[in-house]
């Protein structure tokens, strides 16, 4: 099989310190490396950019964030808006940007989440205005920078162009990626934070690999750290990948150890690499969370000024523990929500599509040729890719536990930090979309599996066509269905029969 015969695993038998483990071939064709990822990247922008701006109203939590976003550009923090901001919002010509900021009063908001993913959306907004398409581009870009980094990604740990261009490719069609790109909230730009601080580790540990065993700084070990940093700076379960990728760049060290047959290698881990790692990343992640705040240290954001009130501090000394005490405010919202809600979600169903977020639907005052029409926006993926994705995650718990391929662990870690953390959160107010940030390491689940299906060349002709055959027809699938959905995912106006053709499951409804 491709994903036996491709790379080596991390462990093996034991071999001399002076012996140099076999390395894995990388990824060939140099510049033509890049025409699959990007040829993907222009199908996810010719299915994620055309009609960005419909539906022409502020789409599920787009009520919150692009408001926030277009605070944090004209004050420096959120703030309270009029009651009819909404309103006020739509009608107006959001290329003004001074007018928009009319739609505020003087009152700080008191908000949960960090900022960097708003500020993420205001530029969007700077650069476009505030209208739909101005909160709504700058989410776009990085949910097409996805796809062609998701290709990357999966091009170098399997050195096949092919399975690269696949897995961009599947992310590209997906619903729940189309959907999360074309929505200004914050889950897409978390997951692209997550995603880009996956590639500088998997960067790192080819490059470790290609310098062992000479000592040398680690940049990309530092590039990962600052996107985890802003990562957290979206959203605080950021903090989870930051425990996953920490432990899991050391593994990969214990793993190179084992292979050049180092003794205590254990020991050696935790004081050469474990200990060094985490006083080198994790004060960066602090500091980059910490910078990403800059505006409400600079302004009178929301509780700015706590601790000055509160117990005479001043200086840095103030503004740090009035923001420690801001999120402890917010630590104790998270924790307590509660409010029950029409389309929340257990997390045991996100990865089958139990129950899909319905983020905007409208019946009345539609023209679609028939006496009843529906125009929707639904973060539901392309069931054929999430179904056999689920099936793929049991494959590579084989292949980590059978066959050691330190690529299906690396998979496995990354969804795990994704979901695993919202299992423990059954009483909390959750739903399905949160799972844009573990959807890339279920379709490289995905693809990994399609290379054990394509074969090697050490396999018949007749055993990869077979294979060849299996994922060429599964491909044609995905794209039937994507088509299908296309519709329900960017508010495209049909009849009311064909929406419910589309509601496969009753909990879609």
């Amino acid at each position: 099989m491709l994903a036996r015969v491709s790379l080596t695993t991390d462990a093996g038998p034991a071999q001399s310190a002076s012996a140099r483990p076999r390395q894995a071939p990388g990824p060939a064709g140099g510049w033509r490396g890049w025409i699959g990822p990007l040829s993907m990247g222009v199908v996810a922008a010719a299915l994620r950019l055309p009609g960005l701006d419909r539906p022409h109203a502020l789409v599920f939590d787009e009520t919150y964030y692009a408001k926030d976003g277009l605070a944090l550009l004209l004050f420096g923090h959120e703030r309270n808006a009029k009651d009819n901001a909404n309103d006020l919002l739509l009608a107006m010509d959001g290329n003004n940007l001074e007018a928009a900021g009319s739609i505020f009063k003087d009152s700080p908001s008191y908000v949960v989440h960090p900022p960097f993913g708003k500020w993420v959306i205001a530029a969007g907004q700077w650069a476009f205005g505030a209208n739909p398409f101005g909160w709504r581009i700058a989410v776009a870009v990085l949910g097409i920078l996805s796809v062609v980094l998701l290709a990357r990604i999966v091009r170098r740990m399997t050195g096949s162009n092919l399975l690269g261009s696949i897995a961009g490719f599947l992310l590209a069609i997906d619903g729940m990626g189309i959907v999360m790109s074309r929505t200004a909230l914050l889950d897409g730009i978390l997951a692209f934070m997550v995603l880009l601080a996956f590639g500088a580790l998997l960067l790192d540990r080819d490059r470790t690999r290609r310098l062992w065993p000479k000592r040398s700084l680690r940049p990309w070990r530092v590039a990962a750290a600052v996107a985890l940093g802003l990562a957290c700076g979206v959203k605080w379960s950021g903090l989870w990948f930051v425990v996953a990728f920490g432990l899991l760049t050391v593994f990969w060290d214990l793993g190179l150890r084992r292979q050049h047959g180092q003794s205590h290698v254990w020991l050696k881990t935790l004081l050469r690499d474990a200990i060094p790692a985490a006083l080198v990343m994790l004060p960066i992640v602090f500091v980059t969370y910490v910078a990403t705040w800059y505006g409400w240290f600079t302004s009178s954001g929301y509780l700015r000024t706590w601790a000055f009130d509160n117990g005479g501090y001043t200086g840095i000394q103030g503004a740090l523990r009035s923001l420690a005490h801001y999120h402890w405010e917010a630590y104790n919202f998270h924790t307590g929500l509660t409010t029950e809600h029409s389309y929340q979600s257990s997390a045991w169903g996100w990865p089958v599509l139990a129950r899909p977020t319905s983020f905007f639907y409208e019946s009345d005052g539609l023209q679609c040729g028939a006496d009843k029409c529906s125009q929707e926006v639904i973060a539901l993926g392309n069931p054929i890719i999430w179904w056999a994705a689920a099936l793929a995650l049991f494959h590579q718990v084989w292949r980590w536990v059978a066959v050691r391929d330190w690529r299906a662990g690396a998979v496995l870690c990354g969804f795990v930090a994704g979901w695993g953390p919202w299992l423990l959160f059954q009483e909390r107010t959750v739903f399905s979309f949160y799972s844009i940030v573990f959807l890339p390491f279920m379709i490289m689940a995905l693809t990994l599996s399609f290379g054990s299906l394509l074969g090697s060349p050490s396999d018949t002709r007749e055993r990869r066509g077979n294979g060849a055959i299996v994922v060429v027809a599964f491909l044609f699938a995905a794209v039937v269905t994507s088509w299908w959905f296309y519709p329900i995912w960017t508010a495209q106006i049909i009849t009311y029969e064909q929406w419910q053709m589309r509601m496969w499951l009753p909990t879609w409804v």
